[in-house]
């Protein structure tokens, strides 16, 4: 699918300036921004649709969006994943209303158009009133999506014919996601449901918080983490052993203790459980990522995702106009852990990323007030601060990536929004550099890297 956008074509530059360190705060409630996001960043990325433990079985489907456009995601008899617009294409209603379910077919409530779990055609309602040549029914399914893809259980789509293929979207930041995906043999599943609300805040705010902003957390969290953990603080930053890596426009910060969010999660049987896997993960993944994980940390997939891989909450940041998103959250856990710790991990993640959670009540208060302050007519012309740590940027013998030492840093922060402004400004994905040049070549799975990054 290709996209032409009619109009003037802005000079979205003149909006940030990296390397100085500063964002021009129009970009978090500018309508005319935001629509152009809309179709220079969701319509041409990959996104995030679902995982596939949610639709495991033949005719199992979840409906969703992909920017502001509403999708359906179906999983078919032969085992693919098909995904297609949630529209019908007789007078555009919304074909599917449920938010998950089985079905052999999808049919609209206005005129009764029906669709398979592919999205083709079958019949509607009063079919003999269509004369012959009146309608091709080949031509007027539901519209699938340009391309899907599945990166060891978390399933992407993009309308972008063009896009690149989601192995290189990923890029060298599949060394870092194996760490949620791959520490464990089986897999991962989401279990418990999904739980959504809507925040009045811009999306990028969500994004940019999980993808490198570590250094609200022990001001922001400082009563949460108290009230959780028997009065004791937010657990000191290690500076020499914490890291900020980007991998164009994707970003995950950490420490190397192993143990902080585990400790923030407040549940005992989950740190003994990941304790006791550790030897084997260090076998798996190598030295270096048996001890990030379960680590201070949070990052972020380009556009739109986040997620915390001790503390197991995943998270997407659905765009519904420049000063509100809804927030859609799931638990994520490993496929062979034990029911009564998969229980355990449940309970953590409500009590402390639920709606009602202990930090998640902070962060959706800081991001509205973000949002809406920023928009003050005189307010909106005064520049962001984004240059902490700009010049702590080193070369590591294991990390790949753009790698910033100092766990308390905008460094992520900076990668989100130079892949931001990528986007915004280049047509061709082509034409887009990358940040950094890949490391890892084409290796297909992290687990099988020679050398320094098998550390």
């Amino acid at each position: 699918m290709r996209f032409e956008r009619i109009g003037r074509e802005p000079d979205y530059s003149r909006y940030m300036d990296l390397k100085e360190g500063w964002l021009d705060r129009r970009i978090f409630s500018d309508a005319d921004i935001y629509e152009e996001e809309l179709y220079r960043i969701f319509a041409r990325s990959w996104l995030f649709v679902a995982h596939e433990s949610q639709i495991p079985s033949s005719g199992d489907f979840l409906t969703t969006h992909m920017g502001e456009d509403a999708v359906i995601v179906a999983r078919q008899p032969d085992g693919s994943i098909r995904v297609m617009l949630n529209s019908c294409p007789h007078r555009g209603n919304k074909v599917c209303f449920a938010d998950a379910g089985n079905t052999r077919r999808f049919v609209c409530n206005y005129h009764g158009w029906a669709f398979d779990t592919a999205g083709d055609l079958k019949g509607m309602h009063e079919e003999y009133c269509y004369d012959a040549g009146d309608i091709d029914f080949k031509n007027h399914g539901l519209k699938n999506v340009a391309k899907v893809g599945n990166y060891k259980g978390l399933v992407f789509a993009t309308f972008n014919s063009d896009a690149p293929s989601l192995e290189a979207w990923l890029g060298d930041f599949r060394w870092y996601l194996d760490m949620i995906l791959d520490n464990e043999e089986g897999g991962t599943e989401f279990i418990g449901g999904c739980i959504k609300s809507v925040i009045s805040a811009n999306w990028k705010f969500g994004v940019e918080n999980f993808i490198g902003d570590a250094y609200h957390a022990g001001w922001t969290h400082d009563s949460g983490t108290r009230s959780m953990n028997n009065g004791q603080p937010f657990p000191p930053i290690d500076m020499d052993n914490s890291y900020h890596a980007s991998v164009n426009g994707h970003g995950w910060e950490f420490g190397t203790e192993g143990v902080g969010d585990l400790f923030l999660l407040g549940r005992p049987k989950v740190m003994d459980y990941y304790n006791k896997i550790r030897p084997k993960m260090a076998e798996r993944l190598g030295e270096m990522r048996s001890k990030i994980f379960g680590s201070v940390a949070s990052a972020s997939i380009f556009p739109n995702v986040s997620f915390l891989p001790g503390i197991s909450t995943f998270r997407q940041w659905q765009p519904k106009g420049p000063m509100q998103f809804e927030l859609k959250t799931w638990v994520i856990v490993n496929k062979n852990m034990p029911d009564d710790i998969k229980e355990e991990v449940t309970k953590g993640v409500m009590q402390t990323f639920g709606p009602g959670g202990t930090f998640e009540m902070d962060d959706g208060e800081n991001w509205e007030n973000c949002t809406t302050v920023n928009r003050g007519v005189v307010t909106r012309h005064e520049r962001l601060h984004y240059r902490c740590g700009i010049g702590r940027q080193i070369e590591h013998d294991t990390l790949p990536g753009i790698v910033y030492r100092g766990q308390y840093n905008d460094a992520n922060q900076r990668g989100f929004y130079q892949r931001w402004l990528d986007m915004m400004t280049h047509d061709e994905f082509g034409k887009m550099p990358a940040r950094p040049e890949p490391q890892l070549g084409n290796v297909a799975e992290t687990r099988d890297l020679p050398g320094l990054f098998a550390l």
